[in-house]
């Protein structure tokens, strides 16, 4: 009896499952939602090409260096880069001294409290230190942005499908331009209000970041690498691609390990089940 009413009870809920799928396909094919100028504007990533991606990836840390340096030139002055410390630039390259310089040198420093005094203020970062923020709170950073928050960027490019390409994309030389006359004919209220810029790799294609990358050269890489907007756009997001997954190469090492030893197990497993089971007529 109760099994009988557990099938009933089942039988029941799939069938409302299944009613309210029929209506809700029927509403959608019958009232299909309106076209939007996001939908139809909105661009994919580009590809950047980057060495990291693919199962195989690794770093190109001489590249990663140079997305540092656009990094700290270019992008530090709004975003910050909360999870990520100084001492963590060893892994791309930078000798300890190197680290310690480029801490000590840093144009945002630490806050703190005169212990004489007990009032507040600053010191030097030390390579323990994570980059601090350009900004002392929420309520500084939105009254410099014109009410718009500069995202953290640490883990930007796995906060964003396809983040790698997204950054590139975001930031290229392609980036920033015009809205094109065909959306504004068919879409008139999607006009760009003052303050944004349009940028068709945004996800409402109306950022409030002002285009970061404005000419070639406006960074001099240290190994001599052409500063083109292109080849800042693809190394900044080298970098971040790194500060979001810096164990990127040891987590692809790892998995191509297993998938090795997966597959020797098994060739070992089906040994063993022909050995044991060889005499056995079928």
């Amino acid at each position: 009896m109760v099994r009988a009413i557990s099938t009933l009870i089942g039988f029941a809920f799939v069938g409302v499952l299944a009613i309210a799928l029929f209506f809700t396909a029927k509403d959608a094919i019958q009232n299909p939602a309106p076209e939007t100028a996001e939908h139809e504007f909105h661009l994919h990533p580009k590809d950047a090409r980057l060495q990291s991606a693919g199962y195989f990836g690794t770093f190109d840390r001489q590249q990663v260096q140079r997305g540092f340096q656009v990094y700290k030139e270019v992008c530090a002055a709004c975003h910050s880069l909360k999870y990520v410390s100084f001492r963590d630039l060893e892994e791309i390259g930078y000798s300890e001294a190197e680290v310690k310089a480029i801490a000590t040198q840093w144009v945002i420093e630490q806050p703190s409290v005169n212990p004489e005094t007990g009032e507040a203020a600053t010191r030097k970062n030390v390579p323990s230190d994570r980059f601090p923020s350009p900004f002392a709170n929420e309520v500084a950073a939105r009254a410099a942005n014109n009410n718009a928050l500069p995202p953290d960027l640490s883990l930007m490019t796995k906060a964003r499908h396809d983040g790698s390409n997204y950054v590139y994309s975001l930031v290229g030389p392609d980036a920033y331009r015009p809205q094109p006359a065909e959306l504004l004919k068919k879409f008139p209220d999607a006009k760009t209000p003052n303050g944004l810029h349009y940028n068709p790799y945004f996800a409402n294609l109306n950022i409030a970041m002002p285009p970061p990358l404005t000419a070639d050269g406006q960074v001099t890489y240290a190994d001599g690498t052409k500063a083109t907007r292109e080849q800042m756009a693809r190394d900044v997001s080298a970098f971040l691609t790194w500060t979001a997954e810096p164990k990127l190469e040891k987590r692809h090492a790892a998995g191509f390990a297993s998938v090795i030893f997966i597959a020797i197990f098994c060739f070992l497993a089906w040994g063993a089940y022909q050995n044991v089971w060889r005499d056995v007529k079928h």
